[in-house]
């Protein structure tokens, strides 16, 4: 786990974001993996407003409250639609081309990475949407993330997330599983992006079953709720401080 921050010039989401933003098009966002075929993100998604968005993203503007963090807020999509049900919202993003859209779009944006220590406001709710817990990359940072969790929230506060088990990618026909345990946690992936002449770097990404979510929140102090289940493994969780 780290501070950083993203080079422009190796950000190909940022890049294509702030394409988008400015002309109303984009080229192919291309996702590439160790782990599965090579995948495309349709960037017009990430600009989507609140009746295109899943339901489990729907159902964490019913339940947010108080002042809001968008973690991870990319376009600002989420933000915008937060602060026009009237929350004050904060967006961080370790993108600087990212950043510069959302304020574009009026949002309070910073570039600050949430592990950051000297980054200590406090918030009533935490949101994570769009598997955004996984930017905690493995397992074993888990402990990190939740005392992060701790310095932001407020007492009474909720971190907002939704996640994926994705077991059923390693499921043969039989219902028996591929799965190694020995080398590490299955919901541990690399990606990197890649847009126009831009490549990204190779990054860590955490898809966390909700059992597993609820065993370090729990070993962490925290109160761990399915509030909604998804229609393809995934799911929206609440996470409060005990």
């Amino acid at each position: 786990m780290n501070n950083r921050t993203l080079d422009p010039a190796k950000d190909p989401m940022g890049r294509a974001i702030a394409d988008f933003h400015s002309t109303g098009k984009a080229a192919k966002l291309r996702v590439l993996s160790s782990m599965f075929y090579e995948d495309e993100i349709p960037v017009a998604t990430l600009f989507r407003k609140f009746g295109d968005m899943p339901l489990l993203e729907q159902e964490m503007f019913k339940l947010a409250k108080g002042r809001i963090l968008d973690v991870g807020a990319g376009s600002g999509c989420h933000s915008v639609e937060f602060m026009q049900r009237g929350h004050e919202v904060v967006a961080i993003d370790i993108s600087e081309l990212s950043v510069q859209v959302m304020k574009e779009r009026g949002v309070d944006a910073r570039m600050v990475n949430l592990f950051d220590e000297t980054f200590n406001e406090k918030f009533d709710t935490i949101v994570m949407a769009m598997n955004g817990i996984g930017i905690v990359g493995k397992t074993e940072c888990m402990q990190e993330f939740f005392r992060c969790a701790k310095r932001l929230l407020n007492p009474e506060g909720a971190i907002l997330l939704d996640s994926s088990d994705i077991r059923y990618i390693f499921e043969n026909e039989d219902g028996s599983m591929d799965i190694d345990l020995a080398a590490g946690y299955y919901g541990e992936v690399d990606f990197n992006m890649r847009y126009k002449n831009i490549k990204g770097d190779s990054f860590d990404w955490l898809y966390i079953d909700f059992d597993t979510l609820c065993y370090y929140a729990n070993e962490n102090g925290f109160n761990c709720e399915k509030c909604l289940e998804g229609e393809h493994y995934d799911y929206l969780a609440r996470l409060t401080k005990r």
